[in-house]
């Protein structure tokens, strides 16, 4: 009779009970068999690794060890199997699988979860997405930084190394649908385009005026979907035709001379407005927003300037993941294989609670972004951790209380208010840390072999 594992055994039972519908086996399965060579038995497989690394995403303010005990402390026989797990052999583990795996599982699972009932996250037929990027703190190691490097201005560098997020979201549901993870430094306008893999026909993007170029625009209209930017104060675009609605039909030339002396041009509408409200930013200064949305009749100006500032949903995700889903300090993994699987780790970790979300929110007809994303966090935490003390499996029926409850924890309807762009704290006195202070001469006496007296 083959010997089942705890590892093993953890495995089956999260993936055949409360992760059933939303990380399955089977898509464990596949994310390893394109990117993962057979090994021998190990107590810590590939497999369970792959979950294990997920976890750490959920619960990303806790040591390893104690992410283990989350796993497979719910049965008792796992005490006998798993001695010897240390946080040593635990990051072993994690290198040995290497990030393809949780890239490729995280393509597999994350994908839109709205439907055409799903408040907020269509307009004029479109599913609503958005792109922006983000840098994270990392650990400074010679490799990350050699890797990735640090942020670079007038005044210094950055503190730690950084890597440079790009994340394509869902706006209705607050569901990450792909990302890519780049050196700091890198420029987010062509990371940017590398993510509208995950765009196709029948879709409004989103973005700010750090993407915003002609090359993206062709990019997007060349799959089919449309999009709204913001449109740089740099740029001037040409006049083609005054529109009904006071909106314009414009030209925007691309940057290159060549093209430019060919007459290459993008047609977009020109939305040109400002904000009549003294305490509001952005009052009495003309923003100007460029669409692919052509005809007035079908996408109204109004309607259009109202949906561009739905782009600040991503932002929103951004605050979920780095300080609500994880502790704000840098992330764990020393080495760059590493941090670029911690990242999709915890992407992972952040669809399946939207997710959780947008279901709990069907069941009471309610926008999927009034369900709180830290209320979700601790429920599904605590739900995860209820076996170890009860000694029993988690169910998919154990989850309908879960999304009950989270159908009643609703965030209060969003005030009308806005915050200034500030930090609490900006300089310091202390010197900058550089490379000369990792190796820092240690003591060669004890402390109170150390001490002389003065007489």
């Amino acid at each position: 009779m083959p010997i089942i594992r705890p590892a093993e055994a953890a495995v089956e039972r999260l993936t055949s009970g409360a992760l059933a519908r939303l990380l399955p086996a089977a898509a464990l399965d596949a994310a390893l068999a394109g990117s993962h060579r057979p090994q021998r038995c190990r107590k810590l497989p590939a497999r369970f690794m792959l979950l294990f690394c997920v976890l750490m995403g959920l619960y990303a303010d806790e040591a390893l060890p104690h992410v283990f005990a989350r796993i497979v402390g719910w049965w008792a026989e796992a005490a006998v199997g798993t001695r010897g797990i240390t946080a040593g052999a635990l990051c072993q583990a994690r290198y040995r699988l290497g990030a393809r795996p949780v890239v490729a599982l995280f393509r597999l699972v994350c994908r839109p979860l709205a439907t055409a009932a799903t408040p907020g996250a269509f307009l004029f037929g479109r599913r609503v997405l958005a792109l922006d990027s983000t840098k994270i703190d990392i650990p400074d190691t010679p490799a990350n930084e050699a890797a990735f490097g640090r942020h670079r201005a007038w005044r210094g560098t950055s503190a730690w190394p950084q890597v440079r997020l790009v994340l394509l979201a869902e706006c209705g549901t607050h569901a990450v649908c792909d990302a890519g993870v780049w050196p700091g430094n890198v420029d987010e306008g062509r990371a940017g385009r590398r993510l509208l893999r995950g765009v196709g026909a029948e879709t409004l993007v989103l973005w700010d005026r750090g993407f915003q170029s002609v090359a993206m625009m062709e990019a997007t209209t060349a799959r089919g979907a449309a999009f709204l930017a913001r449109l740089p104060a740099t740029v001037t675009p040409l006049p083609l035709e005054d529109l009904p609605d006071g909106t314009t039909l414009v030209a925007l030339r691309p940057a290159g001379h060549r093209r430019r002396r060919r007459g290459d041009h993008v047609a977009a509408r020109l939305l040109r407005y400002t904000l009549d409200d003294p305490p509001r930013p952005g009052h009495r200064v003309e923003h100007r927003l460029v669409t692919s949305l052509l005809d007035p009749a079908t996408a109204p100006a109004r309607e259009l300037i109202v949906a561009y500032h739905q782009r600040w949903e991503i932002e929103l995700i951004v605050d979920e993941l780095k300080t609500h889903q994880r502790p704000a300090r840098p992330l764990r993994s020393r080495l760059p294989v590493g941090v670029v699987q911690e990242i999709y780790g915890l992407l992972i970790a952040h669809y399946l609670l939207r997710a959780l979300a947008v279901e709990a929110a069907q069941r009471t007809a309610i926008a999927p972004t009034r369900i709180g994303f830290v209320a979700t966090l601790r429920l599904v935490r605590a739900h995860l951790a209820a076996p170890l003390r009860q000694r029993r499996q988690p169910t998919l029926s154990a989850l309908r209380p879960l999304l009950r409850e989270l159908g009643t924890l609703l965030l209060p309807p969003r005030r009308n208010r806005s915050n200034p762009r500030v930090v609490k704290r900006k300089m310091t006195n202390f010197r900058v840390k550089t490379a000369a202070h990792r190796r820092w001469p240690q003591p060669s006496k004890p402390f109170t072999g150390a001490i002389v007296l003065l007489i």
